[in-house]
């Protein structure tokens, strides 16, 4: 099948693979690349990851992320808010569903050409850290909107 008015893709690429870029117009920032740890707190698990702050920042609301997969699933990618205590960062998700559990935030995903994603946000992120991370994956992608 041949469809017409398509685009070939001519943006900018990203660099390495299996991990999310920020896009800043034609310039591509690395998401910070950490691995959570879990810990066990009254019936609740925390996810945690070291440092207050992201080294990643974008001060767009809604951002645009571009990924190259090998191994990474770009539709099973969530975007968490991470709230910054005790020198880390870190979501708490309740072993029982609760009505104020994290839930994760809205993402659009569009295949641009085989392997590559843009991957947007698509709801105003207030400022602060966030954690994209692969559905049942302790490996978090980290960044800052301020």
């Amino acid at each position: 099948m041949v469809v017409f008015g398509a685009e070939k893709y001519s943006g900018p690429r990203p660099p390495k693979a299996d991990v999310p870029f920020l896009v800043h117009a034609d310039n591509l920032v690395q998401t910070e690349a950490l691995e959570a740890t879990e810990e066990a707190r009254k019936g609740d698990t925390a996810f945690v990851v070291s440092g207050t702050s992201s080294s990643a920042r974008t001060p767009m609301a809604e951002p645009i992320f571009l990924l190259r997969t090998e191994k990474l699933s770009a539709e099973k990618l969530q975007l968490f808010h991470l709230e910054a205590r005790n020198g880390r960062r870190e979501v708490v998700m309740p072993e029982k569903k609760k009505k104020d559990a994290p839930k994760p935030l809205k993402l659009m995903v569009t295949r641009l050409e085989p392997n590559l994603y843009r991957i947007e946000a698509n709801e105003g992120l207030p400022n602060g850290e966030y954690g994209l991370t692969p559905d049942g994956s302790n490996q978090v992608f980290c960044f800052q909107v301020y």
